[in-house]
């Protein structure tokens, strides 16, 4: 139960270490979309490339060249998809959400109730962002990935910023 023999933890340890290097070697080589903030659809596909790897790990049915090639696989079909979206907004739609506004001046019932989000979290999502309180928030944003984003209030008695003129101290 705690130890079979020497020759599966042997196993282990050197597909784990070829693997670990394969898959670091296809996310490097898939570029920096793959390692990005996760939307729903990357998530699914780092769920599958952890669960190869775990499967290649772990089973000694499967061969390290099927573990690799699934996991080239999963990461080929992500960059195909991603390089897709890019270029086709029907595609974009079906993969990616959109952003959904669930406080604007106050709590947006409906949109908050379609995305499961309640108001205790709008207002933890205010209070990271440094605010109090929602007096200072203009609008909270449900992005892509699942965050919340805080959009807070410009004093009325700052106005618009103006780049052209010095600003801080010595200005």
């Amino acid at each position: 139960m705690f130890f079979d023999d020497w020759s599966g933890l042997l196993r282990v340890l050197v597909i784990g270490v070829s693997a670990y290097l394969a898959l670091l070697l296809l996310l490097r080589g898939s570029g920096k979309r793959t390692l990005a903030k996760l939307n729903a659809f990357d998530f699914v596909v780092t769920v599958a490339l952890g669960s190869t790897l775990a499967t290649v790990l772990l089973s000694s049915d499967v061969a390290l060249v099927e573990g690799v090639a699934a996991m080239a696989l999963l990461v080929a079909l992500q960059f195909i998809v991603a390089w897709l979206s890019v270029r086709s907004r029907a595609v974009e739609r079906l993969v990616k959400s959109e952003p959904t506004l669930v406080y604007r001046h106050g709590f947006l019932p409906e949109p908050m109730r379609r995305m499961r989000v309640t108001s205790d979290e709008i207002r933890q999502a205010a209070r990271a962002s440094g605010n109090a309180g929602l007096d200072g928030v203009a609008a909270v944003v449900l992005e892509t990935d699942g965050s919340l984003s805080v959009l807070s209030e410009v004093p009325s008695s700052l106005g618009p910023a103006n780049d052209d003129e010095p600003s801080g101290p010595g200005s």
